[in-house]
């Protein structure tokens, strides 16, 4: 079973790293491996916006570069910087990037305020057509 609590606080850290001079939506992330590794990720915002990485991403990238291929869950956090969290979901180009390494019938999605208020989905609930070639 996946400590989502323990997940929401390292999104909660990841989160302090986003660099949001745009939106001014910070979105924190960490994503459990099967091996039991944790990986943060933050949303990074571009002038242009379409080389914008979500935090999502940014955690599965940096756990694939580690050679990290097979994930249990994640945590995904997000809110204006200077106002309440609310719930944040994967969109959906991370929604079939997580499908690309992650069993759709297992996978946890994790979205929530704080370690006192979250929701836990299946990503096949999220993504009900992803696919594999």
């Amino acid at each position: 079973m996946t400590d989502c609590k323990m997940l929401i606080e390292e999104a909660l850290k990841a989160r302090e790293a986003s660099y949001s001079p745009y939106s001014h939506y910070r979105v924190g992330a960490a994503l459990l491996t099967k091996s039991g590794r944790v990986y943060r990720g933050c949303n990074i915002e571009n002038a242009s916006y379409s080389p914008t990485n979500c935090a999502e991403r940014t955690a599965v990238f940096k756990a694939v570069s580690e050679g990290e291929r097979e994930f249990a869950a994640i945590a995904v956090v997000g809110g204006p910087e200077d106002g309440e969290m609310n719930y944040a979901y994967p969109c959906g180009v991370c929604r079939q990037v997580l499908f690309e390494f992650s069993d759709e019938n297992t996978f946890e999605v994790i979205t929530g305020t704080g370690t006192e208020d979250f929701s836990v989905f299946k990503l096949k609930d999220l993504l009900p057509f992803g696919f594999r070639l």
